[in-house]
């Protein structure tokens, strides 16, 4: 094996090639030094310098201006209709026809269905048969006794005067004589009858004949002694005269002719008239009421619209309803519903109502047409407030304008009441607007380039303009972009409701 032996080692001495080689070495790592130091200020001045005046560049300014706002408070609305009601008879009964369909645009008047009137017609032949009894009695009234009448009461008195004056002057001689004579012929059947009763007597006791011829011949006797003691009455009475009380009786038989003979000519009383003209007024009143149920029978439409509904068919039994009723029991029970005049019911904040006026134009845009704008008129503002959900809002209905009848209820719509002008304000775009610790307001750009905050108290804002009520003079240029480091917060984030604005940012006001 063969070993390697060690190189020698060899030493040089210190000197002048050891200074000149340490020199060089240095003024390397200065060359080098002094290139990073370059190299740095340049990257610098190409990242930060040249950044910052980007940023400078970049920012945007717009002028303070003055103009002129249109306010405009929105709001949601629902399409209601402003007539609605639910058509029924005046009286229960079964519909005999219907002549309309759901969607029929009808007219005030005409006719919808008809009920069955078959019970009423006989009420009415009834009816129409009392009044003409009563205008024949009171025609009869009126015209007075006829001449036929009048004629015979006449002679009634003239028979009872006449038995008056008979009463009053006695008994004639010729009756007395004639009395007389009745009374001799009288009491000579009564001797001849007396002579036959003797002459037989005594026949019977000589017993020639039977006791039954006896007792007959009495009887004769006896009937003409009757009539001799009649005939003597009435020849006593013939002389004596009428009695007293018979002549009074004569005397009132008189009276009560005469009185019967005045009303006859008299007429009827006024009273009597009176009644009567009462009974046919009456009997015209029944017979009115018979014709308007009959009328009634005849449903027609109390306004002008559109069917919105059908409740029953021919046949069904219906009754009255209430006209806005809705519940089933109603309903069901009606024959159909009717609306009109559609109008728009929007809720308006209470912060916004003040700005709310009649007669305001209003525009109306729905999500169904999104081409159409519709216009109205605001014609009630209700005098109640409501709270919903701890918002309070009131009521605002519009007459809405819609000729083609497109809007329908309960269709939801946006509703844009028109309240005026805001005239030469100062406005700055609302993306302007900052809020920090010392309040809110805008950066306005110096002239050294620079910009400072200024604090600013807002009105109105419409659309992406806000109105400066104090803080500007209106020669400014306000920033609508943040510089570079600053702590501005919630720029151009505020609400609708800043500063009083209507129909701004953050969605629509009084909704639902």
């Amino acid at each position: 094996m063969t070993l390697d032996s060690p190189q020698p080692t060899t030493f040089k001495p210190l000197g002048k090639g050891l200074v000149k080689d340490k020199l060089s070495k240095w003024l390397m790592g200065l060359l080098i030094l002094s290139s990073l130091t370059g190299g740095g200020y340049l990257v610098y001045h190409q990242t930060v310098i040249s950044s910052a005046q980007e940023a400078r560049s970049k920012m945007q300014t717009v002028p303070v201006q003055r103009e002129t706002l249109p306010i405009t408070i929105s709001a949601n609305g629902i399409i209601e209709a402003k007539q609605s009601t639910n058509v029924s008879p005046k009286s229960s009964g079964r519909l005999k026809s219907l002549l309309v369909d759901e969607g029929d645009s009808v007219k005030a008047g005409q006719i919808l269905a008809y009920m069955d009137d078959s019970n009423l017609q006989g009420q009415l032949i009834q009816a129409r048969g009392s009044l003409a009894a009563a205008q024949a009695n009171l025609q009869k009234a009126i015209a007075g006794n006829r001449p036929q009448d009048i004629a015979q009461a006449q002679a009634q008195l003239e028979e009872a005067q006449a038995n008056l004056q008979k009463g009053q002057a006695g008994n004639r001689p010729q009756d007395i004589a004639q009395a007389q004579a009745r009374l001799k012929s009288a009491q000579a059947s009564f001797t001849k009858a007396q002579d036959d009763f003797q002459r037989n007597q005594q026949l019977y006791n000589a017993g020639a004949i039977s006791l039954q011829i006896v007792n007959q011949k009495r009887a004769d006797r006896d009937s003409a002694q009757a009539a001799v003691n009649e005939a003597q009455q009435a020849l006593a009475l013939q002389k004596a005269g009428s009695r007293t009380e018979d002549i009074e009786q004569l005397k009132a038989v008189v009276e009560q002719r005469q009185q019967a003979l005045a009303l006859l000519k008299a007429g009827n009383r006024k009273e009597d008239i009176d009644s009567a003209r009462a009974q046919v007024i009456q009997q015209q009143g029944s017979l009115k009421t018979i014709q308007t149920q009959i009328q009634d029978m005849v449903i027609r439409a109390p306004f002008s619209g559109i069917v919105t509904s059908k409740y029953s068919d021919p046949g069904d039994f219906v009754t009255p309803t209430t006209s806005g009723s809705s519940v089933s029991g109603a309903t069901s029970s009606s024959i159909l519903s009717l609306a009109s005049n559609y109008q728009v019911v929007a809720n308006v904040a209470e912060t916004d109502i003040s700005k709310i006026k009649v007669g305001q134009p209003v525009t109306i845009t729905a999500d169904a047409y999104p081409d159409k704008t519709f216009n109205g008129k605001v014609a009630q503002i209700a005098a109640v407030a409501s709270v919903t959900s701890n918002v309070t809002s009131v009521k605002v209905r519009v007459d809405l304008s819609d000729p083609e009848t497109l809007l329908l209820p309960s269709m939801n719509v946006d509703v844009k009441f028109n309240a005026g002008n805001l005239n030469n304000v100062l406005v700055v775009p609302t993306v302007a607007i900052a809020r920090q610790e010392n309040g809110t307001g805008v950066r306005v750009l110096r002239e050294n380039g620079k910009t400072r905050f200024v604090p600013i108290q807002t009105g109105l804002t419409v659309g992406n303009k806000t109105e400066v009520r104090s803080g500007l003079q209106g020669n400014e240029k306000v920033l609508v972009s943040a510089p570079p480091g600053s702590r501005d917060s919630n720029r151009g984030g505020r609400s609708g409701r800043m500063g009083g604005g209507y129909g701004g940012m953050g969605g629509r006001r009084g909704g639902f």
